[in-house]
């Protein structure tokens, strides 16, 4: 990571940094906003549930699955199995397989409607993305705050994820790190995020 995309709240180097790639602006504002307002209508958005320990609840947030034939993913018990690619999506998967170097066969969106909907703590380790999965996230819309914490040290990292932004998840982060985005009060703008991934085909 360049120090040009180091956040300034992070540590000195011996302190434990999680491997990412930071692009803050990665998109000019206006391509950010014509794609938000694309996906909303093109993107056949749903609400699923997910078990608790207190039954099932509905997902704070709306989400999609898009991938390649075979591209199916299974996370907290929701099975994925791909839509096809449409039109935007597939113009920002060649756009960010071309920054990153990567090839994707997949995103999960996630659609968050006001501060309200949120994600909780979590890491991308299901098996079928591999041991040192990349993840590359692209966010549109309302900046959110996206935590990272480190599972030994407990060592915290903050990104503000501003409209046009990519953020890249590499190596072991998926391993020794777990994510989230709190619920933001007051917030009433909407945000898309597109988290690109290469899943073991089935």
């Amino acid at each position: 990571m360049s120090d040009a995309n180091q956040l300034d709240l992070w540590a000195s180097a011996d302190v434990v940094q999680p491997e990412v790639d930071w692009y803050p602006h990665w998109l000019e504002s206006a391509a950010a906003a014509t794609s938000l307002a694309r996906l909303i209508d093109e993107v056949g958005w749903k609400q699923d549930t997910i078990g608790t320990p207190g039954g099932p609840k509905p997902l704070p947030r709306l989400t999609a699955w898009q991938g390649d034939a075979g591209a199916i993913y299974v996370y907290s018990g929701i099975l994925n199995v791909p839509s096809e690619w449409t039109p935007t999506v597939l113009e920002l998967k060649t756009a960010v397989e071309a920054t990153t170097g990567a090839r994707f066969n997949s995103v999960l969106l996630n659609r968050y409607r006001s501060g309200d909907d949120s994600m909780g703590w979590h890491a991308d380790r299901e098996r079928e993305l591999g041991p040192e999965p990349i993840i590359a996230s692209v966010s549109l819309g309302a900046t959110r705050r996206f935590d990272l914490r480190h599972n030994e040290s407990g060592v915290m990292r903050r990104f503000e994820l501003t409209s046009g932004s990519l953020l890249v998840m590499r190596g072991r982060t998926q391993a020794l790190w777990r994510h989230r985005v709190p619920k933001a009060v007051g917030l009433v703008g909407e945000r898309i995020n597109l988290t690109f991934r290469f899943v073991t085909p089935r």
